[in-house]
């Protein structure tokens, strides 16, 4: 019987604490709702797709938005659509549960695409387009401006508060390790496969039919998308929000700073393990590391007073075993998630750098196709599905074959790291080979000429960096699920999700910077040194990639069942 067969099946039969049986009906959970997931993640992601990797030309061209400048907004509206995942993460967890915040989401999501076709189709809503040149352009007003960030905020709020949330519900349907890392394989496939799907074919009907008609078919797939959702709603487990977990995680450094002169015992008896009258057996003695921080879970006189209703009277100033262990656990993911912050900042700088690259590149397939230059990133995507799958399929069972064990997440995300660094020196040769050609037809000084090169240039360094991010990106995610204090699995799967926001508010800050120091970027590229910005990036890269493998090698796997998973899996 094969696995998700077997899964199935015993989802059908077999209750448990999480997917007991709900009125005489079969346990919810199980691979019953991968295709309402995934159908979700299709037409969200088709809608969102349509308008991000477009931005950057559609504020160039309808709103007349220099070009660094355009790239900078891009920039920060993608780390907002990454940042909102986890503030998405933090409310499913501690307040409304995935599903209500996934629909709210929606909606808000499907109001952005609606004002974002407005734009396209009242022209009173954007400046008039240029007529003699980039002299003549009228900058938008404060007022379309204004309705502009109102529409791109709606858009990315609804589009982040979905995402991971997604991710997380879809996660919690399996109960065994391997059927999660499976989902999450399909997951990153599905959403690769529509971000090609929406950055080519919306794209392309954006740039040749018509604005207007690109932002529709985003409002198509994003209802559509949401009403893939609501039909399988009632086969999904729900998992109940407990309440912020950060809270509780406050508690402890607030308890901890109270009772910072109090003596650490290294014995467990005086230890507090208990929380709203249940005790958890057996009782583990608080682990040594981060040491100073068992102060919160010792009991001192007064400390145990019980409230009216049930619970600890202090929570302030006594926390259990659980709450400390659940803050040490996130201390010693810190080192390991900062490292992927500048593993993000390269990616965020290679996308919008490349898409000026290719408004000045020759863009044609033949003699009546020109690819639109939103649609160049499509490579990285495209290159990512590929991967994804001869991982899943060939290169995970083979290293299983060879060295009798699965290779961990952060295997995979070291390989990334790697991959990463050699596309940014890929993308360095590519741009020191167009300024070659630039400077041999005298274009420099002359904004908007077409360098005589094909774009297709581009495509090596994008697709090498989209096999890292097909290593990198899943196995971060499996990394922070299976780690992560239970209290904080959605929390878990937008970590990486806060890692991309903050990677491209990096690489805003980085290129700002890089404008104020050197001559790299000027508003002509043609004129400027980008191949000094991609080596610049390769040199970061190196340290960052030294700095991962020195916590790497620290940390050690708070996880037993990823370990007993990975021992069945090598002993079969």
């Amino acid at each position: 019987m094969e696995a998700t067969e077997l899964q199935h099946f015993e989802g059908q039969f077999t209750p448990n604490e999480e997917g007991r049986l709900e009125n005489g009906h079969r346990k919810r959970g199980g691979w019953i709702t991968f295709p309402f997931i995934t159908g979700c993640v299709m037409g969200l992601t088709l809608a969102t797709g349509g308008w991000i990797s477009n931005l950057i030309v559609y504020l160039i061209r309808e709103f007349n938005v220099k070009s660094i400048d355009a790239a900078q907004i891009s920039n920060i509206v993608s780390g907002c659509t990454s940042l909102f995942p986890f503030a998405g993460a933090i409310m499913a967890d501690s307040f409304f549960g995935c599903s209500s915040v996934i629909i709210v989401s929606s909606f808000l999501s499907m109001l952005g695409m609606i004002m974002f076709t407005l734009t396209a189709t009242i022209h009173s809503l954007r400046p008039p387009p240029c007529t003699n040149g980039l002299s003549t352009c009228e900058a938008p007003s404060k007022f379309q401006f204004a309705v502009l960030y109102i529409i791109i905020a709606l858009a990315a709020i609804g589009s982040g508060g979905t995402r991971f949330t997604v991710a997380t519900l879809g996660a919690d349907q399996f109960d065994k390790p391997k059927d999660q890392a499976i989902f999450f394989n399909w997951y990153f496939f599905i959403l690769y496969v529509s971000s090609i799907i929406s950055s080519t074919a919306i794209v392309y009907v954006q740039d040749n039919v018509g604005w207007g008609l690109g932002f529709g078919l985003g409002i198509g797939a994003n209802a559509i998308g949401l009403a893939m959702f609501l039909l399988g709603i009632r086969h999904y487990r729900r998992v109940k929000p407990q309440g912020s977990p950060f809270m509780s995680l406050a508690q402890v450094v607030v308890a901890t700073i109270r009772k910072r002169k109090v003596f650490v015992s290294p014995g467990g008896e005086v230890y507090y393990y208990e929380r709203n009258g249940v005790t958890k057996l057996p009782c583990p003695t608080p682990t040594s590391s981060f040491r100073f921080l068992n102060r919160a879970a010792l009991k001192t006189q007064g400390d145990t007073e019980i409230g009216s209703n049930g619970s600890i009277a202090r929570p302030w100033r006594l926390c259990t075993v659980e709450q400390v262990e659940d803050l040490k656990t996130l201390i010693r993911i810190f080192p390991l998630w900062s490292a992927s912050i500048f593993l993000s900042t390269p990616i965020g700088i290679q996308a919008s750098l490349t898409i000026l690259q290719a408004l000045n590149m020759d863009r044609h397939l033949g003699p009546h196709f020109q690819i639109p230059a939103g649609s160049i990133l499509v490579f990285t995507l495209v290159s990512t599905a590929i991967s994804l799958s001869i991982i899943d399929r060939f290169l995970c069972p083979m290293w299983q074959k060879v060295t009798r064990r699965s290779p961990t997440p952060l295997q995979r995300v070291g390989l990334g790291h790697v991959l990463n660094v050699i596309g940014m020196a890929g993308s360095a040769l590519v741009e020191s080979r167009r300024l070659r050609i630039v400077r041999s037809h005298h274009l420099t000084g002359q904004p908007g000429s077409i360098v005589p090169m094909s774009a297709l240039w581009l495509m090596l360094p994008l697709a090498i960096v989209g096999v890292g991010e097909a290593f990198h990106f899943p196995g971060q995610v499996a990394f922070y699920y299976q780690e992560f204090p239970t209290s904080l699995r959605t929390t878990a799967t937008a970590m990486i999700s806060l890692l991309i926001g903050i990677g491209f508010y990096m690489s805003t800050a980085v290129i700002d910077l890089v404008r104020r120091v050197t001559g790299w970027l000027p508003d002509n590229i043609n004129d400027g040194r980008l191949d000094n910005v991609f080596w610049m990036l390769v040199v970061i890269g190196v340290i960052n990639f030294g700095y991962y493998l020195t916590c790497a090698r620290l940390y050690k796997h708070q996880s037993v069942d990823q370990k007993d998973d990975t021992k069945s899996a090598s002993d079969g």
